[in-house]
C-alpha cells in the first residue's frame, strides 16, 4: 500500500474557517437590501428566469468542463474549482461571494507504475490472452494520458489465480446456485455481470465463498438491448463499444473512509487504513464485454440459467474452468491489481446568495464536479445547468432586479465519484447549522440521461413543488404539452388524494441528496432528464463512467440542441425560486399522509398475521399514522387560512418551521446499528419486498423463521417501537406551536 500525504492543513483549515463565517454571515441582514417582511414569489422574476436560461450556453458550458478528464483531486479537477469561482466571483453575473473548501480524504487509484492486469495463463505458465487495460482509442479522446484506466476503486492490491466461474450478478443467492450446482468456489476466479446488487457487494458474497478474486463487465444484454458490435456501438450509436469499461467506487459507505462522522480537516481523528470496514475483501477489477466474451464463451460446465443469459452469441456456461479442446484447455485466469490508497485534497466550491428577509434560512442547489473520465453526462451535464442558472440569477442580483428571500446556497461538490465524500465532508463539518436553517435540498448530478420526459426523485413534501414548476414549463418537443403532462405519460401512479400524477422516485443513495436526507434529515430532491422505458432496457445510459462519456456523446446522441438541458434547468430553477422566495414555504406535509397509509396497509396485508401469533400489534401504528394525518391536515387548513389573510412575520416564521422541520422529525441515529449515516426510519435501505418501514420490515425478514421470544422478534418490537415512536413525534411538531 503506497502512500502520499498532500501538505497543506493551514490553508485548508484557514479556507474551512472562512466557510464558517460566510455561512454565519447570512445570519446579519443587511439593511441596504432589506424588503418588506411579507416578500413573497414575484412570478414575473419567475418568467424572466425561464426565459433566459439559454441553451446554447449550457451547451458552451459543458463543451468547457469536458474538454478534459477530471478526476477527484487532478490538476484538471482543481482547475475547474477556480473556474467556478471565477464565474461566481463575476462582477456581472456573479453571486454575493463564493469560496473553496478543502478535505484531506482517502481515495484510491491505480498504480501508474504497474497496470492491472487480466490474462488467461496456460498449464506452464504462459500467457494466452491478455484483456485489454485500456479502452479502444475511438475519437482521440480516450489515449490522453490523463485518462485514468479501468478499475475499481478501492479494490485491494493481489494476484488470485484459479479456474473461472460466471456467477451472474455476483449476488450471495448467485453463488448459492453455483454451489446447489456441486461447483467448487474455493481459489476460483468469478466471472460477473453488473447490476442486481451493488459493485462492492459481489466482492462481499464471492469471498463469503472463498472465492480469490472477482471480475465485473458489463453485458450488452443491460446496456445496449443487445447490440455488440463495433459497428451498432458508439461512435456509430450511443452504444456501449465492445471495450468500454464502467468504473466506480465499491466502497460500501458514503464520506471519506478513515473520518465517519467527522469532516476530513487536518486535524480529525483517523482511523488506521487496514481496519477501515467497507472496503472489497478480495481483488476486484472491471473489464468490458470484449473481453468478458473471450473468457465467458470459452467455458466448460453446466448451462447457466436462462435468466444468467446475456447477450455475448454463445451459450453462457458456469465453469469451472475452460472447455477441453479449446484454445485454453486446463487453463487458468490471473488477476494482477495494484491500487493504492492515497491521502488527497479535494475541494468543494460553494456560492452565495443571500436572502433579504429570511438570511438564515438556506435553499441548497448542489451537483459534484468531478468524473472518472471526461464525464460529460455524469456529471458535467448538471454542472453545465448549475453555471447557467447561477449566470441568469447572479446577473439579475447584480443588476439590482431581485434578492431572494431566502438564501440561497450553490455547491460543487468534490470526490462525490468515490463515495458522496465532499457533500458527506460538508454535512458532517456544518451538521448543526445545516440542520437548523436548511429548508431543502436540490440534487441536479447527471441532468440528462436521456431525452424523452422529466425523472424526479424526493421525499413526499416537495411533490407539490415539483408538480407546480412541471406545469409552467413546456416540454421540449413535444408541441404544446407541459413537462406535467409528458412526464405523466411515461411515469404515473393512481393518488388517492390526487387521482392519475407523476410518479415521484425515493431517494436512495446514488447522489449527494444521501447525506443531506438520511443524515441531515433535511427535505431534498434530484431532477433529470431521462430516456422512454419501452424502448430501451438500459439500466442506465450506455457510456456511464466509460472514457466514452464525451461532450461529442451528449451533442450526437444524448440531447442534440441541448433542449432537454435546458428544460432541467427551467425546472431546477423554478422550484429553487418557488422555495427561496414564497411567503409560505411550497412543501405539502399532506402527501406523507398517503405514504405513511401506503406503508401501513403493506404492513397489515403481509406482516400482521405473523406478528400477532407472536403477540406485536400493529395497532399502536395504526393509531400513529392517524394522529400523523390529523396533525397534517389541520395544518393545510390552517395554512390555506393565513394565505387569505395577512399574517404577521412571526406566524409566517413559526408556520414555516413546522413544515421545514417535519422531516428531522423521521430521525433516530440509533435505529439502524448497522447502517453509517442512515437515519431517517421512513427511507433507509429495505432488503424486504414489502413496501413498508424499513426498519420494521428488515427485522420481520430476519425474525420470521425463528422461535417465540427470539431476539429477532425483539427486534421487530423495538423496530414498531421505533416508528411509531417518529411518527408521534411528527404530529407533534405539525401541531399547533402554542399547543405544547
Amino acid at each position: 500500500m503506497q502512500w502520499v500525504k498532500v501538505l497543506g492543513g493551514v490553508v485548508g483549515a484557514a479556507a474551512l474557517l472562512g466557510l464558517g463565517i460566510i455561512l454565519g454571515h447570512f445570519a446579519i441582514p443587511k439593511g441596504a437590501d432589506s424588503v418588506s417582511a411579507s416578500q413573497d414569489l414575484d412570478l414575473k422574476i419567475l418568467e424572466t428566469l425561464i426565459e433566459q436560461l439559454d441553451a446554447s450556453r449550457i451547451r458552451e458550458n459543458l463543451r468547457e468542463l469536458s474538454r478534459e478528464p477530471h478526476l477527484a483531486s487532478s490538476p484538471r479537477d482543481e482547475a475547474l474549482v477556480q473556474l467556478l469561482l471565477q464565474r461566481w466571483r463575476d462582477s456581472e453575473s456573479g453571486l454575493d461571494s463564493a469560496e473553496a473548501s478543502t478535505y484531506e480524504v482517502l481515495l484510491s487509484f491505480p498504480s501508474q507504475d504497474q497496470p492491472n492486469r487480466v490474462a488467461i495463463v496456460g498449464p506452464n505458465g504462459d500467457i494466452l490472452y491478455s484483456c485489454r487495460q485500456s479502452e479502444e482509442n475511438l475519437t482521440g479522446e480516450q489515449g490522453r494520458p490523463d485518462v485514468v484506466p479501468p478499475y475499481a476503486a478501492y479494490a485491494p492490491p493481489g494476484t488470485p489465480q484459479g479456474l473461472l466461474v460466471y456467477a451472474n450478478r455476483g449476488s450471495e443467492d448467485d453463488f448459492k446456485e453455483l454451489q446447489a450446482q456441486g461447483i467448487e468456489l474455493n481459489g476460483t476466479i468469478a466471472l460477473t455481470r453488473y447490476g442486481g446488487v451493488g459493485r462492492g457487494a459481489k466482492a462481499v458474497n464471492a469471498a463469503k465463498f472463498k472465492v480469490a478474486g472477482v471480475l465485473v463487465y458489463t453485458d450488452p444484454a443491460d446496456i445496449n438491448d443487445g447490440r455488440s458490435l463495433p459497428n451498432e456501438t458508439f461512435p456509430h450509436s450511443w452504444h456501449l463499444p465492445p471495450s468500454g469499461v464502467e468504473r466506480g467506487s465499491y466502497y460500501e459507505y458514503f464520506g471519506d473512509p478513515l473520518t465517519p462522522y467527522l469532516p476530513a480537516n487536518p486535524s480529525s481523528f483517523r482511523l488506521d487504513p487496514a481496519t477501515v470496514s467497507g472496503f472489497p475483501p478480495i481483488p476486484i477489477q472491471p473489464i468490458g464485454f470484449q473481453d468478458a466474451k473471450v473468457l465467458l464463451c470459452n467455458l466448460q460446465g453446466t448451462s447457466a440459467p436462462d435468466a444468467w443469459q446475456g447477450a455475448l452469441g454463445c451459450d453462457y456456461k458456469l465453469g469451472p474452468g475452460f472447455q477441453p479442446g479449446g484454445a485454453f484447455t486446463g487453463s487458468q485466469v490471473n488477476m494482477s491489481v495494484y491500487n493504492r490508497l492515497e491521502l488527497r485534497n479535494s475541494s468543494n466550491v460553494l456560492g452565495f446568495i443571500r436572502g433579504a428577509v429570511e438570511p438564515d434560512r438556506y435553499v441548497m442547489y448542489g451537483n459534484h464536479r468531478d468524473s472518472w473520465v471526461h464525464g460529460a453526462v455524469d456529471p458535467s451535464s448538471g454542472t453545465a445547468v448549475l453555471l447557467e442558472l447561477s449566470r441568469v440569477l447572479g446577473t439579475l442580483l447584480k443588476k439590482n432586479t431581485w434578492r431572494p428571500r431566502r438564501s440561497i446556497v450553490f455547491a460543487s461538490w468534490g470526490a462525490e465519484e468515490f463515495g458522496l465524500i465532499g457533500s458527506t465532508e460538508f454535512t458532517e463539518e456544518f451538521f448543526s447549522k445545516l440542520q437548523e436553517r436548511t429548508v431543502a435540498y436540490i440534487n441536479v448530478d447527471i441532468s440528462v440521461f436521456a431525452n424523452a420526459t422529466l425523472r424526479a426523485q424526493g421525499t413526499p413534501p416537495v411533490q407539490s413543488v415539483l408538480f407546480s414548476a412541471a406545469k409552467q414549463i413546456p416540454a421540449p418537443g413535444s408541441g404544446s404539452l407541459s413537462i406535467y403532462d409528458n412526464w405523466i405519460q411515461y411515469f404515473n401512479r393512481s393518488s388517492p388524494v390526487h387521482g392519475l400524477v407523476p410518479s415521484l422516485g425515493s431517494l436512495g443513495a446514488g447522489s449527494d441528496y444521501a447525506p443531506f436526507i438520511h443524515f441531515l434529515g433535511i427535505s431534498s430532491m434530484d431532477i433529470a432528464y431521462t430516456y422512454d422505458r419501452s424502448k430501451t432496457s438500459a439500466r442506465i445510459y450506455p457510456t456511464y463512467h466509460t472514457a466514452f462519456d464525451t461532450f461529442g456523446y451528449v451533442d450526437k446522441f444524448v440531447d442534440p440542441g441541448f433542449s432537454s438541458h435546458q428544460a432541467v434547468a427551467q425546472m431546477a430553477g423554478s422550484v429553487l425560486l418557488r422555495l427561496s422566495d414564497s411567503l409560505f414555504l411550497p412543501l405539502n406535509v399532506c402527501d406523507y399522509s398517503e405514504t405513511l397509509e401506503s406503508f401501513l396497509q403493506a404492513a397489515q396485508q403481509h406482516l400482521r398475521a405473523l406478528l400477532e401469533q407472536h403477540s406485536i400489534s400493529l395497532g399502536p401504528l395504526v393509531t400513529a399514522v392517524q394522529k400523523f394525518k390529523e396533525a397534517a391536515a389541520a395544518l393545510g387548513q390552517h395554512i390555506s387560512v393565513l394565505q387569505k389573510d395577512t399574517p404577521n412575520p412571526l406566524q409566517v416564521r413559526m408556520l414555516n418551521d413546522q413544515l421545514m422541520l417535519l422531516e428531522r422529525t423521521f430521525l433516530n441515529p440509533r435505529a439502524f446499528s448497522e447502517e453509517r449515516y442512515y437515519s431517517h426510519v421512513l427511507w433507509a435501505p429495505r432488503s424486504s419486498p414489502v413496501a413498508t418501514f424499513p426498519g420494521l420490515a428488515n427485522a420481520y425478514i430476519k425474525a420470521m423463521n425463528t422461535g417465540p421470544g427470539s431476539a429477532a422478534w425483539a427486534e421487530v418490537q423495538r423496530q414498531l417501537s421505533i416508528v411509531v415512536a417518529a411518527l408521534e413525534g411528527a404530529a407533534a411538531t405539525l401541531r399547533p406551536v402554542a399547543d405544547f
